[in-house]
């Protein structure tokens, strides 16, 4: 009884041993395949059967040593491949999640979504200079966090411009309607956005067309003789500059000018001109 107890414990040692061996054996052919899979599936842009065969490369490797490095470069790969797309909000939440995992290249990964970062915040600036506020702070929120302050400080500036440079213009159309020119000036300028700036360029027409009438009724209520009899320009002024050449004083050479061509000197309250003689009767 013995001998035949002994040689089942043997068969059973045996297959058990063979059974073992074909595992390993099969595990191991497996393993030498998924590396392959790994670069079909990134060249296929399939993200997820990238991460599933690096999780078996892991489940095969004495204690998963080396799959964390191979599910950093799918989701490296993943994360650039969404930003080309141009779903940038959602490759930047994916390179986010890549640095904080430490595989990988850790200091590629930081390099990639700081300029990610900056990418993002040039796009919000930009449209924001455009007029686009809400699309503006919606690609900025992803940035914040509690080490980004200074994203939350960015936002909250936008906001401040958007707003006073709104309420200038509300303020700017009360003063046209009340025809304050001046002051309607003066508030065309504190406008310091584009997109403000361009909304208001014909009421900037308008106003200093308004103010450049005003101008030419003033001067011309202070300036009642400048007529066409009023000798003036290059003609005058090289007759006066020919008189002080001889030595004589300015009033003296403007009187002597005025009079070698024809005029004689009128005054005008505080001005003096040099109005055309009349031809004697």
């Amino acid at each position: 009884m013995a001998a035949p107890r002994q040689l089942l414990l043997r068969l059973w040692g045996v297959g058990t041993l063979g059974l073992v061996l074909a595992i390993a054996t099969g595990a191991y052919w497996w393993e030498q395949q998924l590396p392959k899979r790994l670069q079909s599936a990134l060249a296929a842009n399939d993200y997820e059967a990238c991460i599933r065969t690096s999780e078996q490369l892991a489940s095969l490797r004495w204690l998963g040593e080396g799959a964390p490095q191979e599910q950093a470069l799918c989701r490296q790969k993943h994360a650039e491949h969404l930003w080309d797309q141009g779903d940038s909000i959602a490759a930047l939440t994916l390179q986010q999640q890549l640095v904080a995992s430490g595989h990988g290249d850790l200091a590629l990964h930081r390099k990639t979504l700081e300029r990610w970062r900056q990418a993002l915040m040039d796009q919000a600036i930009a449209l924001f200079r455009e007029g686009d506020l809400q699309q503006a702070l919606e690609l900025l929120d992803p940035l914040k966090g509690s080490a980004r302050s200074s994203i939350s400080q960015l936002s909250a500036t936008l906001m401040e411009i958007w707003n006073r440079n709104q309420l200038e213009q509300r303020r700017l159309v009360q003063l046209v309607e009340q025809e304050r020119w001046w002051e309607a000036l003066d508030s065309l300028n504190k406008l310091d956005h584009p997109w403000w700036q361009q909304q208001a360029s014909a009421t900037r027409q308008e106003v200093e067309s308004a103010i450049q009438t005003l101008d030419e009724a003033q001067q011309h209520q202070q300036h009642p003789a400048v007529r066409a009899d009023v000798i003036s320009g290059d003609r005058l002024d090289a007759a006066v500059e020919d008189q002080l050449l001889q030595g004589l004083d300015p009033w003296t050479a403007f009187s002597m000018g005025c009079s070698d061509l024809g005029g004689r000197v009128e005054e005008d309250g505080p001005e003096s001109f040099c109005r055309r003689s009349s031809p004697s009767p």
